[in-house]
């Protein structure tokens, strides 16, 4: 399906003709799929690829309308809510680690640590959260980039900035998450 074809779509579902919205949804789906796959973290039976594009496809067509005008914004769109799917996913598999809520009791001295799957999840969210404050435009890079898989013109004709501008954003981004990783490395 074309690019021009899929902007036609968005369009009639954003004008109240939701159905429309599950056609982007199947024709896109082998990508969402592969961006998904190469999100993931760990090999966790429970949380697949397939389960991430799926509660993406339920909760961007759940609700009003969104405003989508294109495929790339369609894709930076998916990626925004790709990133709260991992991150609620990470927390409440933390939570469960740790007796979601329950009292445990430990019969031995070592204190189990969460997995570095759930603990990367939710220090890249972090990261994303504190470069919000500095950069919302920085984060936006970033969620576009690695979540959605976006080309920097991709994410340039979103924006509405140039690709050298994007570029910029983008690394500035990943020395800022760098060096909260590795502060938060040399901390523990």
């Amino acid at each position: 399906m074309s690019d021009t074809d899929i902007t036609r779509l968005l369009a009639l579902a954003r004008d109240g003709e939701p159905a429309h919205l599950g056609t982007v949804f199947e024709a896109l789906y082998p990508e969402l799929r592969r961006l998904a796959n190469s999100r993931m973290y760990g090999n966790e039976s429970t949380f697949t690829p397939t389960v991430l594009v799926h509660e993406l496809f339920l909760r961007i067509s759940q609700g009003s309308p969104l405003s989508l005008a294109d495929r790339n914004h369609f894709f930076a769109a998916s990626a925004k809510a790709m990133r709260w799917i991992m991150v609620e996913h990470a927390r409440q598999r933390a939570a469960d680690k740790r007796g979601g809520g329950q009292v445990m009791v430990a019969l031995d001295d070592q204190i189990p640590d969460a997995p570095p799957a759930l603990t990367s999840v939710l220090m890249l969210d972090q990261g994303l959260e504190a470069l919000e404050a500095i950069s919302p435009q920085r984060r936006q890079v970033v969620e576009m980039r690695y979540f959605g898989g976006m080309e920097f013109s991709e994410i340039a004709n979103v924006l509405g900035v140039s690709e050298r501008t994007v570029y910029r954003e983008w690394e500035r981004a990943r020395a800022f998450l760098q060096a909260m990783l590795d502060e938060d490395d040399g901390g523990s």
